[in-house]
């Protein structure tokens, strides 16, 4: 390939808001040792993409300090970790035949090798992302989705939000049949937990508002309450019996209300903190009923396999919110940080 080719590509050089994205161009990366060079069909955003620019993840021990998610970012840095698009070039030691193969890419940088790693970075974070025209990614982080019917915009939309929502059910070991309750389900991870937990069986309610509410009922909650009322009451009216799995990003006043509810040996799983990560709660609720309260930060690399089984399979339906071209990155960003839409904004490159 050689480096004298430029591509666009949308970076960020300092903290800020969305006038620190620029457009500009820079050499197409070749492909190291191990890696291969994808052409960016779709790339999909995420809250990451907006916490990471405004350098809004604090740091242990200083929650107020500017910081990427795992320290320091890196400047420039070329966002966007959710990548479908077709593999054009390989690096020494790559198989050859993925040359031409449409592919999803698992953004996250793990800890160790093998299937139950932890992700400690993430692309466009910790490594150049796919706001741009090409990306490279180790060849074990992309996975072959030809046999798709899903589109590059549909594909793009799984990586974090659906890794995400898988990664917390099954950490959260929600069964067939079981009661889960999912928060702020109008949301990227929201819909994704709605959609995944329909699929594999369990009862669903869920927690949204106003506008919103029906689309969540269309993405297969059993039960929508409505954020504005009395969240506790309504909860308990849907599921009498109480809930055996939360699948929470919204965490704040929702874990002191909602631990109570859950059953015997529930499991209350936590994967943000849009409404507060202050939280107190009684903790004779957790022992007494010997409940769990569960971290959960995005997938493992068995999560991710597990995930592009349903997309190759469309045992999920992505819904597309809107479609943006790369140069119109800051309306993007600005859109999703409105939280006026359900399901994922995406840009074409």
């Amino acid at each position: 390939m050689g480096t004298s080719r430029l591509m666009r590509a949308v970076r960020i050089t300092e903290h800020g808001g969305p006038e620190v994205l620029e457009l500009t161009e820079v050499a197409v990366p070749d492909p190291q040792a191990g890696e291969v060079l994808v052409q960016v069909g779709a790339v999909a955003l995420n809250n990451t993409d907006l916490w990471t620019r405004e350098g809004a993840y604090g740091r242990p021990g200083d929650p107020k300090a500017t910081s990427g998610w795992r320290g320091p970012i890196d400047f420039p840095r070329i966002q966007g970790a959710d990548v479908a698009g077709r593999v054009v070039a390989v690096g020494a030691g790559v198989e050859e035949g993925l040359v031409g193969r449409r592919v999803v890419v698992d953004p996250a940088i793990y800890d160790t090798e093998g299937p139950d790693a932890n992700p400690v970075g993430l692309m466009g974070s910790e490594r150049d992302g796919g706001y741009a025209e090409y990306v490279t990614a180790p060849a074990e982080r992309v996975h072959d989705v030809s046999e798709s019917p899903l589109t590059d915009d549909q594909l793009a939309t799984l990586p974090t939000a659906y890794g995400t929502a898988l990664g917390m059910i099954e950490r959260g070991r929600l069964r067939t049949g079981e009661t889960v309750l999912v928060s702020g389900a109008s949301g990227g991870v929201g819909l994704a937990l709605v959609q995944i937990a329909r699929a594999r069986g369990a009862r669903v309610i869920a927690v949204s508002s106003g506008p919103k509410i029906d689309a969540v009922r269309e993405a297969g909650a059993h039960e929508v309450v409505d954020r504005a009322g009395d969240l506790a009451e309504q909860i308990r009216a849907a599921a009498p019996e109480g809930i055996d799995v939360a699948l929470d990003v919204v965490a704040g006043e929702l874990v002191s209300e909602g631990l109570p509810l859950l059953r015997e040996g529930g499991r209350w799983v936590i994967a943000g903190a849009l409404g507060g990560y202050d939280v107190s709660f009684d903790v004779r609720r957790l022992y007494l009923h010997n409940a769990q309260v569960i971290g959960s930060a995005m997938h493992t690399p068995t999560h991710f396999g597990l995930l592009m089984d349903l997309a190759r399979r469309a045992e999920v339906q992505p819904v597309v919110a809107a479609v943006f071209p790369l140069d119109q990155a800051a309306r993007a960003q600005e859109e999703l940080s409105r939280r006026g839409h359900v399901g994922k904004i995406v840009m074409r490159p």
